[in-house]
């Protein structure tokens, strides 16, 4: 549907065995997707996508947010990552910090249950 609608080069692939050609993208859109990595896998998922990026490439995530909790939820495997964890760890994988916001916009914080942000390649 998104290669149908935008016209552009669509991937669909598993963080856990990806294959990307080295700077060859402009941005990457992970939305409600990389907190399903293992967090012994983080590192290297995130050092792949950053390879991936062009320079000065940007990666944009939304995540839930939680207090670093790990495990199965409703059937799927999920990290719920605070913030200075998630920086942390996309400043180990050599990403510059842009911006960051919670979701949905206009909700006291205990009602956004989503934390972007916007990243570029070191």
């Amino acid at each position: 549907m998104a290669r149908r609608h935008s016209g552009c080069e669509v991937l669909h692939q598993d963080f856990l065995n990806l294959s990307l050609e080295p700077m060859r993208y402009d941005g990457i859109f992970a939305n409600a997707s990389l907190f399903h990595v293992p967090s012994q896998e983080l590192h290297r998922v995130l050092g792949e996508l950053r390879g991936s990026l062009k320079t000065r490439g940007v990666l944009f995530s939304s995540n839930p947010h939680g207090h670093n909790e790990e495990g199965w939820s409703a059937g799927r495997y999920s990290c719920f990552y605070d913030l200075p964890t998630w920086r942390s760890s996309l400043a180990a994988a050599g990403f510059l910090e842009l911006a960051h916001y919670y979701r949905p916009e206009g909700k006291p914080r205990h009602e956004q249950p989503w934390l972007a942000t916007v990243w570029r390649r070191r």
